[in-house]
């Protein structure tokens, strides 16, 4: 009985991923058949009746680049603090402070969204972008003029998003590494941040690779917050030439124009979008998991 109830459970599994691919793969089809390749190497959308043309590079580029910012930052961020809490902290200085990355990870994404819109990104302008600018507004990437509604604050607001996700697993990958790892160290005359970078770190990093993987997947098809920051450009003026240029990823442009959308191409267009999104993140996942297995050594007679 537990056999069957344990395979069914794994082919719900198997039959919601069949039902979402064949729907994106349906409603893809009018459009790819019109625009065949152009649709993920062009740069112009225009949804217009009788003036269409819809090409996704600049959302495919401001996806890959808002979740790239947003990985750069949070992934050493978050392996500070969980070393910190895991190694360091107290139990009454960690235990508060697990709890607040706990109660971080569990916050709607739009209510971080809405923060970034109304506060944040006034910091950004500020103190962080305005300053940058005026520093090093020779360089290309910093020379538009810093508005807050950029690719730049978005990739920062999704690292600040997905570092209580990260840190929760990290920190729970410190914990499970064995005391004769942490006792080896110090015998050796290790200090705490050397034990920390040089056999922790090590020993865990399948895991911690995994964690950030699990973090990278959030950023890539996170919507409401980067609708609400990214500035929401269109056509070849999405893509970014600099940190401080508006952009748009391909979920926040699905959700900005798929109430507006009346015609079959358009709606078709903004599912291929999504299609597009699935697969890159089914890519994403697919090569981590590669990764992972590669880096996990295997007991000889364990399970893979």
């Amino acid at each position: 009985m537990f056999r069957w109830i344990v395979i069914g459970a794994a082919c719900y599994t198997l039959l919601m991923i069949a039902l979402v691919v064949y729907s994106v793969a349906q409603g893809s089809v009018p459009i790819l058949s019109r625009e065949g390749l152009n649709f993920f190497i062009g740069t112009d959308w225009n949804p217009v009746e009788g003036r269409e043309s819809f090409g996704a590079l600049p959302y495919i580029i401001g996806t890959l680049v808002t979740a790239g910012i947003a990985m750069a930052i949070a992934v050493p961020i978050s392996i500070g603090i969980a070393a910190f809490i895991s190694e360091i902290a107290p139990p009454r200085v960690g235990t508060p402070v697990s709890f607040v990355v706990e109660l971080l990870a569990a916050i709607p994404s739009v209510v971080y969204g809405l923060w970034a819109l109304f506060v944040f990104r006034l910091f950004m302008v500020n103190y962080i972008e305005a300053p940058i600018h005026n520093l090093l507004g020779q360089i290309s990437i910093f020379a538009r003029t810093p508005f807050g509604l950029d690719i730049f604050t978005a990739g920062v607001v999704l690292s600040i998003m997905i570092i209580p996700i990260i840190t929760s697993i990290t920190r729970e990958i410190f914990k499970a590494i064995p005391n004769t790892q942490r006792e080896a160290a110090y015998s050796l005359g290790a200090t705490r941040f050397e034990t920390v970078r040089r056999f922790l770190i090590p020993y865990g990093r399948a895991g911690i690779l995994g964690a950030s993987i699990i973090g990278l997947g959030r950023a890539v098809g996170e919507t409401l917050l980067v609708t609400m920051v990214i500035g929401n450009a269109i056509g070849i003026s999405a893509i970014p030439n600099s940190l401080f240029s508006p952009s748009q990823t391909l979920s926040s442009l699905v959700a900005n124009e798929f109430n507006e959308a009346v015609t079959v191409t358009h709606t078709s267009a903004l599912i291929a979008l999504g299609a597009t999104l699935f697969v890159l993140t089914m890519a994403i996942n697919i090569g981590a998991q590669i990764l992972v297995s590669r880096m996990v050594k295997v007991s000889p007679g364990a399970r893979e």
